[in-house]
């Protein structure tokens, strides 16, 4: 769910301590009061126009996810510009490429399975912050992009349903989806897909129907329509967490040299373990023997 507790009088914590398992900030309601959501076992949708501050709220997940000790990145950008500064952080970046997005997923796919066949081995239902793996955090910046208009059309029926799997069984495996289009339409977003995300942001939208296709049928008729904001207004949207009301927020904006600065630090709090421990990656990531 998300929140609007006052911060703590202890601050907020600051890399490298943040972890996945951590409350994310996103924004500000209208109230002015923090908002936060628990991303770990849930997923998130973000859809409006081109604009609207979608990316702003990827790159802020991003820049939480890149400071968390306990975190690796997967990043697919069809237009590299948007998540491009989070490259050499990531794990793996995938570009206008569908065949190194169908291969990535899959890979994500075997990994999913490992961990739940060590979860099953063990008794449990769901990863932990104890258990010691990382957070494998995917953003998807433009599902249509692999969904609808690069490839075959078997290659975006597989990149669908691969990405279809990993957002519905993903997350108790510790590996939440992050996902975000400009053309919110059923072909790209059908209801099945879409009510599988715990979290759904709708930012300005050109019809009530696009609204409701991310936040859910009939919201926008009882007056949570994503039309009613402004062109000027980048960033504010309506957030939707399961079970609860679609509320008015604005996405925190981090500037290019603000996430550069960020992904720079990321980078460099990261090299240690990377350098010195390449197996221990194969290892975190569940692809072992």
């Amino acid at each position: 769910m998300t929140t609007t507790t006052p911060t703590p009088s202890s601050g907020v914590p600051v890399g490298p301590g943040l972890s996945m398992f951590d409350p994310i900030f996103v924004g500000i309601d209208e109230f002015g009061q923090p908002v936060y959501i628990t991303l770990v076992y849930r997923n998130l949708l973000a859809g409006g126009e081109p604009g609207g501050g979608k990316s702003g709220l990827l790159n802020t997940i991003a820049a939480h996810a890149a400071l968390s000790v306990d975190s690796r990145l997967v990043l697919l950008d069809g237009k590299l510009v948007e998540l491009g500064q989070w490259e050499d952080v990531a794990d793996a970046f995938i570009g206008p490429d569908i065949t190194e997005a169908l291969t990535v997923l899959r890979r994500l796919q075997v990994v999913m399975n490992n961990r739940y066949a060590w979860l099953r081995a063990h008794g449990r239902r769901k990863l932990t912050a104890l258990d010691g793996l990382s957070v494998i955090t995917v953003l998807v910046d433009e599902i249509a992009f692999y969904s609808a208009t690069v490839g075959s059309k078997q290659e975006q029926e597989e990149f669908v349903a691969l990405l279809r799997d990993l957002v519905a069984r993903g997350r108790a495996a510790g590996i939440p989806v992050v996902a975000a289009t400009q053309r919110p339409s059923f072909d790209i977003i059908p209801t099945s897909l879409r009510d599988l995300f715990g979290y759904r942001a709708a930012f300005r939208c050109t019809t009530p129907n696009s609204s409701n296709i991310v936040l859910g049928h009939g919201w926008a008729e009882q007056g949570y329509s994503a039309t009613d904001i402004q062109p000027t207004n980048q960033g504010a949207a309506y957030l939707i967490a399961e079970g609860g009301i679609p509320r008015r927020i604005k996405v925190a904006y981090l500037s290019d040299s603000q996430i550069a600065g960020i992904a720079d630090y990321a980078a460099w709090t990261r090299r240690p373990t990377r350098l010195s421990t390449p197996d221990a990656s194969r290892l975190d990531l569940g692809l072992a023997a």
